[in-house]
């Protein structure tokens, strides 16, 4: 099970998560309790080795200024949460890409389908601990690597991955002790429980 925790701001956040097994850290570029600037992501870099994944998190903005924060970063790839067009994914061409979306009737769940390295299905309320029903994945199944997001916890990891059949599986604020602050013990226990 490929585990991503997201929303790291801290040398301590990303120490535990590596520490922990985690295969991916993600930081969030723009507005939210978790967002973190570029150059504060550039000097956690140094703490992920190559074999984990770092993920750069934008919502809201333009295709280029994405592109243009992940490579002032330095991390390996790109999410583009939200309601991004195929063009914002053809302008991107050349990086690695996690689209992030909420199910719905008219979400195509083919991972790769905009050009997308991975495929990651979240809540409607992207980072508000949110829990969505799952069932829509019995008439919409996911194909390719794609994630499981949305109000997941240590509490419920595995009844989630029983449910959705996922790839891998990506928590922010279900690991946290308080809204953008990461409780360790909690990400220690996710990706163990995810693992299980």
């Amino acid at each position: 099970m490929f585990v991503k925790l997201c929303g790291l701001r801290t040398e301590e956040d990303v120490a535990t998560a590596v520490a922990a097994g985690a295969d991916a850290v993600g930081f969030v570029f723009t507005t939210s309790p978790r967002q973190i600037s570029v150059e504060a992501v550039r000097e956690l870099l140094a703490g992920v080795p190559p074999q984990v994944l770092s993920v750069g998190v934008v919502h809201g903005v333009s295709a280029a200024e994405a592109g243009e924060l992940a490579k002032a970063a330095g991390v390996d790839a790109l999410q583009l949460h939200g309601d991004y067009p195929r063009s914002a994914f053809d302008e991107l061409a050349g990086s690695r890409l996690l689209r992030a979306t909420s199910l719905t009737a008219e979400t195509d769940v083919r991972t790769g389908a905009y050009g997308e390295e991975w495929l990651l299905l979240d809540s409607p309320v992207a980072g508000s601990g949110d829990r969505w029903d799952l069932t829509g994945l019995e008439r919409a199944r996911p194909t390719g690597r794609w994630m499981l997001a949305g109000g997941l916890s240590p509490a419920n990891i595995r009844e989630a991955i029983a449910a959705a059949r996922p790839w891998g599986v990506d928590v922010s604020s279900g690991v946290e002790s308080s809204r953008g602050v990461k409780d360790h013990g909690l990400m220690r226990e996710f990706v163990a429980r995810a693992r299980e």
